[in-house]
C-alpha cells in the first residue's frame, strides 16, 4: 500500500501571495477544515513545506 497524508486547511488563504492561493487550490483544498489524502511524494511534500503555515499534516491510515 502506497503511503499518504492527510493534509486539512486550517488557515484562510485570505490576503496571503497569489502563489501561496494556487499552492492551496493545487492541494485540492477549497474551504477550511476541510481535508485531502494525498500521496506520499516529492511533489506534494513540496507543496505543503510551501504553505505549512496554513495546513495540519497526518499520516493517512
Amino acid at each position: 500500500m502506497a503511503k499518504s497524508l492527510r493534509v486539512t486547511l486550517t488557515r484562510s488563504g485570505i490576503n496571503r501571495p497569489e502563489q501561496h492561493k494556487r499552492t492551496i487550490a493545487a492541494l485540492g483544498l477549497r474551504k477550511m477544515g476541510v481535508s485531502r489524502t494525498l500521496p506520499d511524494n516529492e511533489a506534494v511534500r513540496g507543496m505543503i513545506r510551501a504553505v505549512s503555515h496554513l495546513v495540519r499534516v497526518e499520516k493517512a491510515e
